[in-house]
């Protein structure tokens, strides 16, 4: 289950509403719905949470290049919006993930040829997610797209659980975001 919100930055303070993602396939057209959001292109933060398995905050300043952050990436590209967010992080497109999946050989490995298991390492960060160049374990963007509002990167990168209430708190618009979940 997702929960999703846009909160649009305004004279008086924030204005929440909660979004439907239905139509959103790329970081481009979440943007877009964020700048639909805006009062007058001024800030505006996406919030998207999958039950505290991961969250992702995207922010739209007029019509600057979106600011991505996700708080899990590995658990996040498991979800069609996290992977999304995610792709969008490393660079990869559709047709990279098509690739990949062109390239896979029946019984199991790349071009036929088993592969070793003598350099994995288990507790590599950067460790490909099942097999692929998939995004790392833990946080991946910009951890201080939020730190001129108040939520500074270690702060952010801190965030587990009710992550976006702890991030509404510092925005001072709980009551807004509360009322949109």
């Amino acid at each position: 289950m997702y929960f999703a919100a846009l909160l649009a930055r305004t004279e008086d303070g924030w204005e929440a509403s909660d979004t439907e993602l239905d139509d959103v396939e790329t970081l481009t057209d979440l943007a877009d719905l964020a700048r639909e959001a805006a009062v007058d292109d001024d800030t505006v933060v996406a919030f998207i949470e999958q039950e505290d398995a991961w969250f992702g905050v995207v922010r739209v300043d007029g019509e600057e290049d979106p600011r991505v952050f996700l708080s899990n990436a590995a658990a996040a590209a498991r979800s069609s919006y996290g992977a999304m967010l995610a792709d969008e992080l490393l660079g990869r497109d559709e047709d990279d993930a098509a690739d990949d999946l062109d390239s896979l050989d029946l019984d199991g490995t790349e071009d036929g040829e088993p592969e070793s298991d003598n350099n994995v390492d288990d507790d590599d960060p950067l460790e490909a997610v099942n097999g692929s160049d998939g995004p790392p374990r833990g946080p991946l963007g910009d951890a201080a797209l939020l730190a001129d509002l108040g939520v500074s990167e270690k702060e952010l990168l801190a965030l587990d659980g009710d992550a976006l209430s702890t991030i509404a708190d510092s925005l001072g618009c709980t009551e807004v975001l509360e009322a949109v979940r």
